[in-house]
């Protein structure tokens, strides 16, 4: 009984509940709501935030962020394109676009871990330093012209089946990072260094190679969602993926993870893409726009986090008042 107590007390599994009230809602909304290709739909249109929250729940856990992945695919996107342009084949365009990415996730992890500078105030500044080399490669055109095999990487299915190619690519990622986070002791170092980040360095943790290795997998992980949302939407362009990281991080808060680092799991945050992902689906058709949308999502990442401060607040005063009369932090064994 104590055990059915806790689990239903998990966030995760309120997050369920939301989930199947969501679809509830949803199918009342529109007959169509239900149906297997707008189910298929929304899981592509979902992904490429969907791959790049799962390096951003390991930065988070750390208890730091990345505000710059946006940019990153836009950067991605408009180098790929140029290459498209140039006449060269589109796996090396991939492999070249990949490079990119993780290059630009290492200049972040550099500076955030050994300019010793606040990630949020370093990516901030990222995302406007690589946005702005996007413009400049593809000034205000667009490119498209992919190769079909190319576009079905974005938007295609597996067979006859409703369930789209990036799909099986999210779902692969996501079993090796939660694999990562919850069963070696790398991703449990990641936990330690956001709960302690002096605790962690003295019990042996390699902090700066660990904070460096989650911001090179943001910027790898991004680079592989311009692939994907290139590939879904058949074209390129320097704006690419513009406010992308608002998804992205209230899809992170919203699934458990702490905003302060230290605790939050990937199947909470893989529930909370489901529900933003089929919330936003229902919203289009309800004929709600994309910046009413873009109002709900911000709303919805600040209710959570209201909820996550009055809930961390009851904890501590839950804690003050279970605290026997007469033991103070002076008192001796």
């Amino acid at each position: 009984m104590t055990w059915l107590r806790g689990s239903l007390a998990r966030w995760e599994v309120f997050l369920l509940f939301v989930l199947i009230g969501t679809f509830l809602c949803g199918a009342q909304t529109s007959r169509y709501f239900l149906t297997s290709s707008n189910i298929s739909i929304a899981l592509a249109g979902m992904t490429p935030a969907a791959i790049v929250a799962l390096p951003m729940t390991l930065i988070v856990v750390t208890g730091e962020i990345d505000i710059s992945v946006g940019s990153i695919v836009g950067l991605c996107a408009a180098f790929m394109a140029v290459c498209l342009e140039h006449g060269l084949p589109v796996g090396v365009t991939m492999l070249l676009g990949m490079a990119i990415g993780t290059l630009a996730g290492l200049i972040n992890g550099l500076i955030v871990v050994y300019g010793a500078l606040p990630s949020l105030v370093v990516t901030i500044g990222t995302l406007a330093l690589y946005r702005g080399i996007a413009q400049i490669i593809l000034n205000e055109r667009g490119v498209s012209g992919f190769p079909q095999w190319y576009q079905d990487i974005g938007f295609g299915t597996i067979g006859a089946t409703p369930i789209p190619w990036s799909s099986l690519i999210f779902v692969s990622l996501f079993i090796g990072f939660s694999v990562f986070l919850h069963a070696t002791h790398w991703g449990r170092a990641l936990y330690a260094i956001g709960n302690n980040l002096g605790a962690a360095r003295f019990s042996g943790i390699h902090v700066k190679r660990s904070l460096l290795g989650v911001f090179i997998a943001s910027g790898a992980m991004s680079s592989l969602a311009a692939i994907v949302l290139t590939a879904y939407l058949a074209s390129a362009r320097s704006d690419t993926a513009t406010g992308l990281e608002l998804p992205v991080i209230t899809a992170v808060v919203l699934g458990g993870v702490n905003i302060f680092g230290g605790a939050g799991t990937m199947p909470g945050v893989l529930i909370a893409l489901l529900v933003l992902a089929f919330v936003q689906n229902a919203l289009g058709l309800a004929g709600v726009t994309p910046e009413e949308q873009q109002i709900v999502t911000g709303s919805v990442l600040i209710v959570t986090l209201i909820v996550f401060g009055a809930a961390d607040l009851l904890q501590k005063t839950r804690f003050k008042r279970w605290r026997p009369r007469g033991v103070t932090r002076s008192t001796r064994v």
